[in-house]
C-alpha cells in the first residue's frame, strides 16, 4: 500500500512532474527533490525553494466527491500530524494551506485535481522550510530550525507524511 517514490536532484515543479507521472498511468507517489526551479504556491504565486528544504508532491486517486475546503482541510491537518511527531512547539493551520509556528509561515500546501479518463487524482504539493526561508514583505516566514532547533531529517519526515497519508487513504476514497 506504500507509495511508489521519485527522487530528483532538481525540478521546474513537483506537482507538474506528479502530472506527467499520472499521465504516464501511475496511481500514487511521492515526487521528492532537493530543489525546484518553479515551485508554485495558491493563486499563481512562487514557491521560493532553498536546499536542506523539503519539497514534495504526492499524489493519489481520489474516489469521492469532496469540496477543495474539504481536501484542503485534510491535507493540513496531515501534515501538521506528521510534523508534530517531531516539533513540540504549537503549530496552526493559517486558511487556507499554510502551517505556521508563531504565527511565522513555514509549509505551504498547494493542491491540484487531474482526470485521467474518468479517473479523478489529487496532487497535494508540500514545501516545508527546514533550515531555510525566504524574506516575504506581505507576511513574516520562518523555518523550523530556526523556531525549534531541531535539523528534521527529510528521511524520517516523508516516510511520517507517507504513513499518516496511508492512515487517512480511505477519507478520499
Amino acid at each position: 500500500m506504500k507509495f511508489k517514490k521519485f527522487f530528483y536532484k532538481k525540478v521546474n515543479s513537483t506537482n507538474d512532474l506528479a502530472i506527467r507521472k499520472i499521465k504516464k498511468g501511475f496511481n500514487k507517489g511521492i515526487i521528492i527533490c532537493e530543489f525546484q526551479k518553479k515551485g508554485r504556491g495558491q493563486l499563481g504565486k512562487k514557491w521560493k525553494s532553498f536546499k536542506g528544504n523539503l519539497l514534495i508532491s504526492i499524489f493519489f486517486e481520489i474516489k469521492k466527491n469532496l469540496s477543495v475546503k474539504k481536501m484542503t482541510s485534510i491535507n493540513c491537518k496531515i501534515i501538521k500530524k506528521s510534523l508534530s511527531n517531531y516539533i513540540v512547539k504549537k503549530i496552526n493551520i493559517k486558511n487556507p494551506n499554510d502551517l505556521q509556528i508563531n504565527n511565522k509561515k513555514f509549509c505551504g500546501i498547494l493542491q491540484e485535481i487531474i482526470f485521467r479518463k474518468n479517473d479523478k487524482f489529487i496532487i497535494v504539493g508540500i514545501g516545508i522550510n527546514l533550515l531555510k526561508h525566504p524574506f516575504i514583505q506581505t507576511y513574516p516566514t520562518t523555518n523550523i530550525f530556526k523556531e525549534t532547533g531541531i535539523k528534521l531529517e527529510k528521511t524520517k519526515l516523508i516516510k511520517s507524511i507517507e504513513a499518516n497519508y496511508i492512515n487517512k487513504l480511505k477519507l478520499f476514497a
